[in-house]
């Protein structure tokens, strides 16, 4: 077995979801459970085939989004994973658990902007994702300013009251 880092190649500000699911309709399904989520939302899906012709299947509403999700796929290379990027002005909190709620998905990996190493073990058998490294280390514990930054953050952009 050997491990292999990929990292995760997109735009700074992009956002993504990294999951496994189980089922070759699950391209069809996270579409569905997408856009049925968020009115008019740009996205581009790509899904790992495991059995059969293995190959990388996609579906999505944004052809820029489409590709990031079929390149990235392919770098990934592990069967039954997907990827979902999203748009610009679109987040994973609008759709999480719309993609969790998708009967085949068995788990989600990460949903972030952050830059992001996907860590797969190979073997003779073919690849699977171990997890992912999102973001970065962190630098300390968050003083009395801190937390008044993150509050008023939050009510800016309208995610708290």
């Amino acid at each position: 077995m050997q491990l292999i880092s990929v990292t995760i190649d997109k735009p700074e500000a992009t956002n993504f979801i990294l999951g496994q699911t189980h089922f070759i309709k699950s391209v069809e399904d996270l579409h569905e459970a997408l856009v049925a989520a968020v009115p008019g939302i740009k996205f581009g899906v790509a899904f790992c085939e495991a059995s059969g012709q293995c190959l990388v299947r996609w579906s999505g509403t944004d052809a820029a989004m489409i590709e990031l999700a079929q390149k990235n796929a392919k770098a990934i290379d592990a069967g039954h994973s997907f990827i979902i990027f999203l748009g610009d002005g679109f987040y994973p909190l609008n759709v999480l658990n719309a993609v969790k709620m998708v009967p085949e998905v068995c788990r989600i990996f990460c949903a972030t902007a952050n830059p992001t190493e996907v860590i797969i073990a190979e073997t003779d058998q073919g690849r699977g994702i171990l997890g992912v490294v999102d973001g970065f280390s962190t630098q300390g514990i968050e003083g009395d300013d801190d937390i008044r930054w993150r509050k008023d953050l939050l009510r800016q952009v309208g995610y708290k009251l």
